[in-house]
């Protein structure tokens, strides 16, 4: 049986368009999130998240669900979750 460490998403790194990498907590990652669906039309969502009603839910749902969002076209954003050891 996997060790349920396995499954702990407290840590998340980020790579962005012509950025460095970014370690974030998911606290860190849930804010990112929503200030840049805060900044994209409704219009260009991605349809499964246009399904929910407030940004922090859809923050939380591509969280939960995704690894990339298309920002625009020739940029993203991506997250994928990692364990730090001390």
């Amino acid at each position: 049986m996997p060790h349920p460490l396995m499954y702990e998403e407290d840590n998340f790194v980020v790579l962005e368009t012509n950025q460095p990498e970014q370690f974030l907590t998911a606290a860190e990652l849930l804010e990112k999130l929503v200030k840049t669906l805060q900044k994209i039309s409704f219009d260009d969502l991605p349809q499964d998240i246009k399904k929910f009603s407030s940004v922090t839910e859809q923050a939380q749902y591509l969280i939960d669900t995704g690894c990339e969002l298309d920002i625009e076209p020739g940029k993203y954003l991506q997250w994928y979750a990692v364990r730090l050891e001390k």
